[in-house]
């Protein structure tokens, strides 16, 4: 194709102003435009280098601006080498670059080159003089890099250095300001060429074992970046295989994109449980009868390559019987330690004339006389054996019975398994363990019953008949008394990937020890669809080779594998530093073992790299995390990092040259080609759950309620609106998402709570007359409670219904009701109504429970689940790590390097968790093992909890989550209605007195001295804050509409500081003019005469900030300005990052009014329900104390505050500012007391409000639900002893019938309760003392 200029090709497209000069000249080389899966990959030629950022921010943009589900652009230089270096400051450079690693203020001038991972520009409070900042890495050390400059040299700096960029920069070392660190201040900076590791081979490798960040505090590769460089690199596939998690496979997906095929699979925590039924080894085969050698080893300590045998004792069994003898002491050639010593009774002087470990195999080969052989934990004792062979050049191929096994499946009623304990359990004649005669005696008298029990019980006589005999008896085998070794899993098909689901479900679900465990049984139950990898040196073959196991035995094992994996040398060289290899000519040997068992049993040997990083450079950030992790050997990492083909096949040149090849290239290749390229992490589509009539019943009951309200037939203005939403919503299939909702509601309105609606599902006026939300998004109107008249204003000149004076109906006179909050349908499901619904519901956190498991009722337990979530690591905690490694190795870097190695670290996976109300409901046709894995959060098994594998966000357009979030609005909402008899939906939106606590206090009856609060909104959700309260002031707002502009503005990004904010102060505009929610652009521009399509799509680039980054779109602004619109309104939504829904600002506010009411003329109740239900932090000290001591402490904790910032003290100070505050409106607490008290509620008593046990620091619910129960039914005591014993009494009898809600009352909670005075005149003890 022709060279198309960028700003040609995507001609309705404008780019950010930052980044219009670099793409002046870019010209479109090449591309593919795939219009079925939305996807556009294209070649950018250009004569500027764009950064990695700049290109990252560019293919969102345009993703968003054309729908695409994915585009990628690839930058090329326009003027080849030359064009990469660019003076971005000052001069060329000419100057040779000094590393990093010895920077120090004395060095004057240098020049440095190197990668920029962190940048910053911004205006300091001087006006015009900036400060730019950037850190940049040569990886050997970084340096901060740190220039003020006058706006006018700025130039474009603040947007062309970015993270990702390489530059080379010459100026001066020098302090920093404070002394404590060292930066470089800049004379000349310059853009550079950076060329990173490329694959250049002609046919190119496959990596079937890498390891992301997902990798539980263990690997750092981030999946999105690993697969964009595979794909530059031109591998045809990449394999995903973290340590018993899937949690990558979204994000691998989204990335690949079908430009490169993922290999979708696991590295297990494998158990061999079919191996605990094999008992027999080897195939000889005899009667029970026949003569078997039962034999025992003593050693030098546990590993077979680095210890020696000290003693080898022998029986022979026969007939039931222990016909002959063997007993040899082996010089080690070394000393015993102490704990050998003491453990075996063996000595050295016992050893000082013992025969050489050659003489002494050859007499135990001769005594064996080639009989099977038996031992306890044979694995042990024939390894042993078989490495001592091996070195001094014995044959040894034993056919051989493990005696461990034979007892763990014939006596399951123990729990463990040791020969002494064993023996005690058959009652065999005592002896002494740890000598090797002794042992192998006991090993021969304990044969003797197991025989007779097979004989008896299972109908075998012969050895061979054993092992199948073993699967009937324990089908699912005994995975507590094996380690776990790895295993590689790879879907490869559809059903493959079901069956990984399912595998890595059970695993964390049913066998989760520490890790999430897959049995071989379980393997192989669900092994259809799988392809299985021998995985690393933790793997079950490569520990036999280590371990030296006969070359059948090595067959066997090897058999059950798809595929054989080796890996380079240096992967393992952590070996040698163990002993577990010699040399490297071992480890060498090692792999081609498996080589060689790979030719003879026809299963290709694959080369894998094991990755755990992307690049050479990032082993320092792993050592880091594992050394936080207390791994002594964290410094030794090995090169586990993405390679190239040439690389890994350089790591394999001991081999001829053609396996290498093969082994590195075509295996890899064959084993990704088998694999199935239609497999998705998350299937294709959106499946929500069904509910068979959900359209008619939605129809219905929004008709119903409307008709109700506005009579039938209904206005043309209700009409047409419902008919517009209702034909949407079903026409697009959500009637199903509304009918839940409403079903959740009307669950939760039976057992007298009400639901708060949250975000913006508040603009359907379909959920408000179904019943789902409280704001009613048509116009501002007046209706008739009677007669049903209504009256809509249209105009723009009222902005809320709630606004409107009070006015009677002009047909029966009867005082009309008024609602309205002028909401368009378009902000919740889009202008074409396709949007899915995210419909979140706001339920008391006294009956969230019950709402999830009535969830769970309606779709059936095994289809519903908690939403998972994913905690990586965070910046402080991965700062904590970093000081710690550099604190142990003493080590002192400059904050820059320091900043780096944090970065480094971010972000990886650290615990799973929960979404605190979300619950993902799967479709009664399929099973969640269709769409993700399950798990336990945090692999917390204790509290049954069931969430996805997944995080949501990835399953969001798949299934559905319900949104069923604890709240305490609606729990106050149910207290103050039960204590006053005052239904909410009565409570008038309008009351001037309620209004009045917006900007004063004088409704409360104090002075704003007296609080500290020139407003009364203290205690008020969304009102109470600080920010809040400085913003009403400031704004002055008198009515509701101004109120929505509050909240939204408070919660908006860039809408209040620096923008609307200046306007009001400015006096270019009020609260009720300036940009206050997402929703009023688009309301605010239709009034203006703007055309629908384009209202809606300035208000969604306004409130998702792309007007601030790229501006208007061409025209747009001459159209605005058409149509009278200001240009301060122009100028507000280009400063906008982020707005707030106006459905979600009133739901909040319909709360708000509603309690300030009840403040107003209910404060008793108001206060008693506030302290109930968010009294966590009350002082009781200064409740009880008054006002003098309340105003005390208030002066202690913001004294705290100042000196720093702490959570928990602004909490309490929140509380004593409430408590404060009632105090002075004349209201009192009454102290706690016994028989007056509850446990955590605040009632009302003779005009005062009294104090739960609650309200005592470090007494917990259990305990106060206890005191409660003992004391609020009249019950009489004798002494404090007398109810604590009855407190106690509840609990244990509680506690007996699996009630776990109450608690120990202990001494030092009575002494507290003696305190304060509110045992009253109770004694301390029952006991009478007459002198």
């Amino acid at each position: 194709m022709e060279k198309i200029g960028f700003l040609d090709f995507f001609g309705s497209f404008l780019p950010p102003h930052d980044l219009r000069p670099l793409l002046a000249d870019a010209k479109i080389v090449s591309g593919e435009l795939d219009r079925g899966s939305r996807t556009l990959e294209a070649e950018v030629e250009s004569r500027e280098n764009m950064p990695d950022a700049a290109v990252a921010a560019l293919e969102q943009l345009l993703q968003e601006h054309y729908g695409f589900r994915q585009v990628r652009l690839r930058f090329v230089s326009a003027a080849g080498k030359k064009s990469a270096e660019q003076v971005l400051f000052g001069k060329p450079i000419k100057g040779k670059p000094v590393s990093m690693e010895g920077l120090n203020p004395k060095m004057g001038g240098v020049v440095v080159e190197g990668k920029v991972f962190f940048a910053d520009c911004h205006e300091t409070r001087r006006p015009g003089v900036w400060v730019l900042t950037f850190d940049m890495t040569d990886y050997k050390n970084s340096v901060t890099v740190r220039k003020y400059m006058q706006t006018k040299e700025l130039g474009g700096l603040q947007s062309t250095i970015a993270p990702g960029m390489w530059l080379r920069v010459q100026g001066f070392m020098e302090l920093t300001r404070d002394g404590k660190d060292v930066q470089l201040n800049p004379q000349s900076i310059m853009k550079i060429g950076h060329e990173g590791r490329k694959d250049t081979a002609k046919e190119k490798r496959v990596e079937l074992h890498l390891h992301t960040r997902m990798s539980n505090m263990d690997a750092l590769t981030d999946p999105a970046a690993v697969i964009k460089e595979a794909i530059a690199w031109g591998h045809p596939a990449i394999a995903i295989t973290d340590h018993g998690v899937v949690q990558a496979f979204p994000d691998a997906w989204h990335t690949a994109k079908g430009k490169i095929k993922i290999l979708y699979g696991v590295e297990g925590y494998f158990i061999n449980n079919l191996d605990d039924r094999v008992a027999v080894h080897g195939p000889a085969d005899q009667d029970f009868d026949d003569e078997i050698v039962c034999f025992d080893i003593e050693t030098t300590g546990l590993q077979v390559m680095k210890e020696a045998i000290t003693e080898i004792g022998a029986v022979v069994l026969k007939n039931g019987e222990i016909t002959d003898r063997f007993q040899t002491f082996v010089n080690p050639g070394r000393r015993l330690t102490p704990e050998i010593i003491g453990l075996t009774g063996i000595t050295d002087a016992m050893l000082k004339d013992a025969p050489q470990l050659k003489e002494a195999l050859e007499a135990f080969l001769q005594f064996v006389n080639g009989r099977p052989l038996a031992a306890h934990n044979a694995e042990f004792d024939i390894g042993f054996i078989r490495e001592g062979c091996r070195r001094v050049g014995l044959d040894f191929s034993p056919t051989y019975v493990d005696s461990l096994i034979l007892a763990q499946n014939l006596l399951p009623e123990l729990n463990k398994f040791k020969l002494d304990i064993v023996a005690e359990h058959l009652d065999l004649p005592s002896f002494n363990h740890h000598r090797a005669s002794d042992d192998a005696g006991m090993v021969g008298y304990m044969l003797i019953p197991f025989f007779e029990k097979m004989r008896r019980e299972l109908g075998i006589n012969r050895l061979q008949e054993i092992n199948g005999k073993m699967l009937e008896l324990r089908p699912l085998g005994n995975k507590n008394h094996r380690r776990p070794k790895h295993i590689i899993i790879l879907a490869k098909n559809k059903l493959g990937l079901k069956h990984l689901y399912q595998l890595v479900s059970a695993s964390n679900l049913k066998y989760f020890k520490r890790f999430p465990i897959i049995p071989k049984t379980e393997l192989a139950a669900h092994r259809e669809g799988l392809i299985i990898g021998s995985a690393c040196e933790a793997g079950e073959l490569f520990r036999a080779v280590v371990d030296h196991k006969d070359w059948d035995e090595l067959k066997r094992i090897a058999s059950f594998y798809d595929y054989l994996e080796i890996q380079p040398l240096c992967n393992n060289a952590f070996m040698l530093r163990s002993g577990e290899a010699r040399d490297e000519e071992e480890l060498r040997d090692f792999n081609r073992t498996i080589v060689r068992l790979g030719a003879e049993l026809n299963k290709p040997v694959c080369a894998t790299g094991d990755v755990h990083f992307m690049e050479p450079e990032d082993a320092i950030y792993r050592a880091v995390l594992q050394a936080g992790n207390g791994f002594k050997d964290a410094d030794n990492q090995p090169p586990l990092f993405y390679r190239t083909t040439e690389d890994m096949l350089n790591q394999f040149s001991y081999l001829p040259k053609e396996k290498a090849y093969e082994i590195v290239v075509t295996n890899p290749r064959k084993i990704a080609a088998t694999i199935d390229n239609n497999v998705r992490a998350i299937p294709r589509g959106t499946y929500p759950p069904s509910i068979e009539g959900a359209e008619q019943q939605l129809r219905d009951a929004t008709w119903e309620h409307a008709k109700r309200d506005y009579g039938d037939p209904l206005p043309e203005i209700v009409e047409k609106r419902l008919q517009k939403e209702l034909d949407s919503i079903c026409g697009h299939g959500y009637a199903v998402l509304y009918v839940i909702a409403v079903k959740l509601v009307a669950y939760s309105n039976a057992g007298g709570y009400q639901v708060g609606s949250r975000g913006s599902v508040g603009s359907s006026a379909v959920a408000h007359f179904s019943g789902i939300s409280e704001v009613n998004s048509l116009p501002p109107h007046y209706r008739c409670p009677k007669c049903k008249h209504s009256e809509f204003i249209t105009d723009g000149s009222v902005d809320d219904g709630f606004d409107l004076p009070d006015k009677n109906c002009p047909q029966c006179g009867t005082r009309m009701l008024v609602d309205g909050h002028d909401i368009p349908f378009e902000t919740f499901l889009g202008f074409y109504g396709d949007k899915e619904p995210d419909i979140d519901l706001n339920f008391s956190g006294e009956v969230q429970g019950r709402i999830h498991r009535y969830t769970e009722d309606l779709f059936g337990h095994d289809h519903v689940f908690k939403a998972g979530t994913i905690s990586g690591l965070q910046d402080k905690t991965a700062y904590g790590y970093v000081k710690k490694y550099l604190e142990e190795r003493g080590r002192i870097v400059n904050h820059a390097e320091e900043n780096r190695l944090v970065q480094g670290c971010v972000g990886v996976k650290r615990t799973t968790g929960q979404h605190p109300g979300g619950m993902v409901v799967v479709p009664s046709n399929y099973d969640v093992f269709d769409f993700c894995p399950i798990q336990h959060p945090a692999d917390d098994k204790e509290k049954g909890m069931i969430t996805t594998h997944f995080e949501f966000k990835y399953l969001h357009d798949t299934i559905l989550k319900l949104d069923e979030l604890g709240h305490d609005v609606p729990t106050m909402y149910k207290h103050l209605e039960d204590m006053t008899g005052i239904k909410m939906d009565s409570v008038p939106m309008n009351d001037p007195k309620v209004i009045s606590l917006l900007v004063s206090t004088e409704a409360l009856g104090v002075k704003p001295e007296d609080i500290d609060s020139l407003t009364g909104t203290f205690g008020i959700p969304e009102l109470g804050t600080n920010f809040v309260r400085n913003m009403l002031i400031e704004a002055q707002p008198k009515s509701f509409g101004d109120l929505i502009q509050i909240s939204g503005l408070s919660h908006g990004t860039d809408v209040w500081n620096g923008n609307a904010q200046d306007l009001i102060k400015d006096g270019v505009c009020t609260i009720s003019e300036v940009i206050g929610t997402r929703d009023s652009i688009m309301t605010y521009l239709l009034h203006k005469g703007v055309e629908p399509k384009q209202a809606f799509t300035i208000m969604e680039l306004t409130r998702k900030g792309k007007v601030a980054k790229g501006g208007f779109p061409e025209g747009v602004e001459d159209m605005l300005r058409a149509h009278d619109v200001p240009e301060w309104y122009l100028d507000s939504c280009k400063k906008i990052k982020y707005m707030f829904p106006k459905a979600h600002a009133v739901a909040y506010l319909i709360a708000a009014i509603r309690l300030m009411w009840f403040k107003v003329y209910h404060p008793l109740e108001f206060y008693a329900t506030h302290f109930t239900v968010r009294g966590d932090d009350i002082d009781y000290d200064a409740a009880v104390g008054g006002i003098k001591v309340a105003k005390q402490h208030l002066k202690e904790v913001n004294a705290r505050l100042k000196e720093e910032k702490k959570a928990k003290d602004e909490d309490i100070l929140a509380s004593l500012q409430m408590v404060n505050e009632m105090l002075q409106r004349g209201y009192e607490f009454l102290p706690i007391r016994i028989g007056k008290s509850r446990a955590k509620t605040y009632t009302v008593e003779d005009g005062k409000i009294r104090l739960p046990f609650m309200a005592l620091k470090g007494l917990g619910d259990a305990a106060a639900n206890t005191l409660e129960k003992a004391t609020l039914e009249g019950q009489q005591y004798i002494s404090a002893e007398d109810l604590q014993s009855a407190c106690n009494a509840i609990c244990a009898t509680a506690k007996n019938e699996g009630h776990m809600e109450y608690g120990i009352v202990s001494n030092t909670i009575m002494d507290t309760l003696a305190d304060i005075g509110a045992l009253g005149d109770l004694p301390k003890s029952s006991q009478v003392t007459f002198f």
